[in-house]
């Protein structure tokens, strides 16, 4: 595919700057922006009087599943289900996740990313989120109790290897035996280290963090919450100026005050937008598997029988959507918390970014901020 694209009059948003004008795109990379640009194209689109914004494509790094795939079915047409799936709500790239389960099935996972290449039509599989099994059994949430184990370096070198090393993010509860010696030495090893499903107190949080903790999985949910006396993992990642935390934006996960006070506490710049997703996503409300467990779909979120919440439905555009609506907070804002954000806990140089030479994963949206049109590397992949 690949044909080169003239986007005129358009807003294009980034974390630092927003300002009309147009993009040109060949090779699946950004080859020029600027004013009234006059360039012959293979196609044109044209945001005269439609008030359209461009920012960089949205970047997931929690996600299940999606459209009745998982990351766990381990098998290619998953993978690809997924990812033709996501273009639709404006991702252009993500991190399948792996759940708490039987060693086999988490390898079997990663072996299947292993050599996966996507095709034009898809969101892009950046690597892979390994989600357990190195957390609390106190906060183990949806994730299967039976198979959480304590941390292993060398089981997770040998998990990497599986995957090719195209693990990206670790979600561990810091605190467990074994839990501070993983942290500091996957940290060195580049991989986003992410306190999560985790009892530590806020001694133990500020450990992890001087180990190379960067991140918090699903703040709010599933971690020792804040209390006056002892602030937990919600109350030391929230005043942890070196923490980024993930937010699942659906107003089940999180109420909207809940939001506005992480917004207020972190900024733009210290937060990610994620979905935690899992395969019901799409699809109608009913019945659903997660790591081997049934999970009920209804409008109130998805649920395992105890109760307890399995992930979520949200896409990345609704989420957008509700955190403008929580805290009126800007573009470039948005931006920040949809795209730069994860892009350089990852550390992507060509992601997260509208400018030249950056690869052209772009989200289309009105101003309502609903996708018109998805770009990925260079592609048209969905229209709105």
């Amino acid at each position: 595919m690949n044909k080169s694209i003239l986007i005129s009059n358009v807003t294009i948003v980034n974390y630092d700057q927003e300002h009309v004008g147009d993009l040109f795109i060949q090779e699946g990379k950004i080859e020029k922006i600027g004013q009234s640009l006059q360039i012959e194209a293979d196609s044109y689109i044209d945001g005269t009087s439609k008030n359209w914004v461009v920012m960089p494509g949205f970047i997931d790094m929690h996600i299940h599943g999606s459209a009745g795939f998982d990351m766990m079915d381990a098998t290619e047409e998953a993978l690809r289900g997924m990812a033709r799936s996501l273009v639709k709500e404006g991702t252009t790239s993500y991190l399948p996740t792996t759940i708490t389960q039987r060693v086999g099935a988490i390898e079997a996972a990663l072996e299947n990313v292993n050599g996966f290449v996507n095709n034009a039509d898809e969101a892009e599989i950046l690597g892979v989120h390994v989600e357990g099994p190195y957390i609390s059994s106190k906060w183990a949430g949806a994730q299967p109790v039976e198979h959480i184990t304590e941390p292993s370096i060398e089981q997770f070198q040998k998990w990497q290897q599986l995957s090719g090393n195209r693990i990206k993010q670790v979600t561990v509860a810091p605190e467990v035996a074994g839990g501070f010696e993983f942290v500091q030495s996957m940290s060195k090893e580049g991989i986003v280290v992410s306190i999560g499903h985790s009892d530590a107190n806020s001694e133990e949080v500020e450990k992890a963090v001087q180990l190379g903790a960067k991140q918090a999985t699903h703040l709010y949910n599933q971690m020792r919450p804040f209390h006056h006396r002892e602030p937990g993992v919600v109350g030391s990642v929230l005043m942890e100026d070196r923490m980024q935390v993930e937010i699942i934006v659906d107003y089940i996960h999180s109420h909207t005050k809940a939001v506005n006070f992480a917004y207020r506490l972190k900024g733009a710049e210290g937060i990610i937008l994620i979905t935690d997703a899992m395969r019901a996503k799409g699809l109608e409300y009913g019945e659903y598997d997660l790591g081997g467990q049934t999970v009920h779909v209804t409008e109130k979120g998805a649920h395992l029988s105890s109760g307890a919440l399995a992930g979520s439905i949200l896409t990345m555009d609704q989420a957008v959507r509700n955190m403008k609506k929580s805290t009126n907070c800007s573009l470039k804002e948005l931006v920040s918390m949809s795209s730069t954000n994860a892009a350089k806990q990852m550390n992507l140089s060509h992601k997260g970014y509208i400018g030249e030479g950056f690869d052209a994963d772009l989200v289309i949206l009105d101003m309502e901020l609903n996708v018109q049109k998805t770009i990925c590397r260079g592609n048209i992949v969905f229209e709105n």
